[in-house]
C-alpha cells in the first residue's frame, strides 16, 4: 500500500477515539445536527466507514469497470437527492441498524476493524493501491483500493464533525496528511459543482464570493 492506507488508518482511529467519547453515549438517544438522522444512527454511520473495509478486502476482485474519483461521485444517486429519497432512507436506516449494540459495543467494532487492516494497509504491505475494489450498492462499478480509502477518509472528516457538533465536542483533529487528501477532494468537487472561477473567489476574494461553495 501506498501512504493513502497509513491516513485511512490514522484518520479511523481518530474516529473511533470520538465514538468512545463519554460525551457520545449520553447524546445516544438524542437528535443529532443532520435532519432525520439520530445520534446513534450518525455513530453508527460514521463507523461503517471503516467496517465496511474488511468485508470489501474479503471480497472477489471484482470485474465492473474500475472509475476514477470524479466519475464516481458523477454516478452516486445520493449527491442532490431529496431527504426522504430511497438511497438517503437506506443510509439512515443502515447507521442505525449497525449502532443496534449501543456505544461501546460499536466502538469496540471499529477498534477491531482498525487492528484487523493495519496489516493490510501498513504502506509496503497488503493488497496494491491499484486492485479494484467495491461496495455492492453503490452500482455497477469499481474504484481503486487508493481512491476507495480517499472516498472513506472524506466520509469520516465530515461525519466526524457533524456527529462532535450534534454532542456538544470539539470536531476532531485528523492528521495533516489526511486532510489535505480529503480537502483536495472536496475542493474539486466543489470546482465542478460551481466553477473554478468562484472557487477562486471564495478562497481568496471575500468582496467577490459566492453564497457557497459546498461540494455536495
Amino acid at each position: 500500500m501506498t501512504g493513502t492506507g497509513d491516513d485511512f488508518l490514522a484518520t479511523a482511529r481518530t474516529a473511533a477515539d470520538l465514538l468512545r467519547d463519554p460525551a457520545v453515549a449520553a447524546a445516544w438517544n438524542s437528535p443529532s445536527a443532520l435532519p432525520d438522522f439520530g445520534v446513534s444512527g450518525l455513530a453508527g454511520h460514521l463507523a461503517y466507514q471503516v467496517l465496511a473495509v474488511p468485508q470489501i478486502l474479503a471480497g472477489p476482485v471484482p470485474q465492473e469497470p474500475t472509475v476514477s474519483l470524479l466519475e464516481h461521485y458523477d454516478r452516486v444517486s445520493w449527491i442532490g437527492a431529496d431527504l426522504d429519497a430511497d438511497i438517503n432512507v437506506r443510509i439512515r436506516q443502515g447507521g442505525e441498524e449497525t449502532a443496534t449494540d449501543g456505544p461501546a459495543a460499536l466502538a469496540a467494532r471499529v477498534d477491531a476493524a482498525v487492528k484487523e487492516l493495519e496489516p493490510a494497509l501498513t504502506a509496503g504491505l497488503g493488497p496494491t493501491p491499484d486492485r479494484p475494489v467495491r461496495i455492492p450498492f453503490w452500482g455497477p462499478w469499481s474504484l481503486t483500493l487508493d481512491d476507495l480509502l480517499i472516498t472513506r477518509m472524506m466520509e469520516l472528516a465530515v461525519h466526524s464533525d457533524d456527529l462532535a457538533v450534534s454532542v456538544g465536542l470539539p470536531t476532531p483533529e485528523f492528521p495533516p496528511a489526511a486532510m489535505t487528501t480529503v480537502i483536495d477532494l472536496l475542493s474539486r468537487l466543489a470546482v465542478r459543482r460551481h466553477g473554478g472561477t468562484n472557487v477562486l473567489r471564495a478562497l481568496s476574494r471575500a468582496e467577490r464570493a459566492p453564497g457557497t461553495i459546498s461540494a455536495f
